[in-house]
């Protein structure tokens, strides 16, 4: 009994101790990412300086949530729970760190669509994006050489030979990943004038749970630049394929959702479409004589 005791006991400390790793790799990176942004928003080009450091904390933080995710459980013992649970507080991480700014290329798209930027300062949050993704990653990789627990070291001999997140079909996996944006960019919309905390808070939580529901499917990213970091270079699926279910179906689901909220895209008609712009207002009439 006592030897089963001490090695349940050795089990957890050994669990508890990976996971302590994880959550020493996600608070560097955070802190990296805070303080070059705050640094990087001194010099020109504000939308590039603003979505580099966040694209680079999101991809660099979900690398190693992946890890835990494909890895965790068989190297671990980490269930479903442990991996939504650091996944959550690392969306609500990042969203503190990171304010004014998404590191997903479809939120840009949106506000551009929106009208709310212009088309250069899209293409500099766009630039910013696959920087800080290509970043993110390189600080990922070389975070893995380091071997600091075994789930690390697996990771590392399988970087090379890694599987892709889409597990079904090319237009099956758009299809996914466009209704979970549809869901997600639908809400983010009622959110956007939400004071900042709860905003955050139910963001994460929905693409949490958008994460979990699209597992099996595309893993539920909802994020172009993402996407194309952590699973663009898995053999599986053409570089056409990979486009259309992580670029192509992100971009219809915000379109759809910003056509369904507003009533048209601004961008491209200028009439409501499907809501009427009726007066909040009457205006009194004239007595008649």
């Amino acid at each position: 009994v006592l030897r089963q005791r001490c090695g349940s006991t050795s089990a957890s400390l050994g669990k508890m101790s990976g996971l302590n790793v994880s959550f020493g790799y996600f608070l560097a990176v955070a802190v990296l990412a805070g303080v070059g942004g705050r640094l990087l928003r001194l010099r020109p080009l504000r939308h590039f300086s603003a979505e580099l450091p966040a694209s680079f904390m999101l991809v660099a933080c979900w690398s190693e949530v992946q890890t835990i995710t494909n890895l965790g459980q068989w190297a671990g013992g980490y269930g479903p729970d442990v991996t939504s649970t650091v996944l959550f507080v690392t969306l609500v991480a990042h969203g503190l760190v990171s304010p004014g700014a998404s590191g997903n290329p479809a939120v840009t798209l949106r506000s551009f669509l929106l009208g709310d930027a212009s088309a250069p300062a899209a293409l500099s949050g766009l630039a910013g994006q696959v920087a800080g993704a290509s970043l993110g990653l390189g600080l990922a990789t070389c975070y893995w050489s380091l071997e600091l627990t075994d789930m690390h070291l697996i990771q590392k001999l399988m970087s090379s030979e890694c599987s892709p997140a889409l597990r079904v079909p090319a237009l099956q996996g758009a299809l996914t990943e466009a209704a979970c944006s549809l869901a997600w960019h639908l809400l983010a919309l009622r959110l956007e004038r939400s004071p900042e905390l709860p905003r955050v808070l139910l963001s994460a939580l929905a693409l949490t749970a958008l994460s979990h529901v699209a597992g099996s499917y595309t893993s539920g990213y909802l994020n172009p630049a993402l996407a194309a970091a952590l699973t663009f270079r898995c053999p599986g699926f053409s570089l056409r394929e990979y486009a259309a279910a992580y670029w192509l179906g992100p971009a219809a689901g915000m379109a759809m959702a910003l056509f369904l909220y507003v009533g048209h895209i601004p961008r491209l008609f200028s009439r409501n479409l499907l809501y009427s712009q009726k007066s909040r207002y009457r205006v009194p009439r004239g007595k008649s004589a």
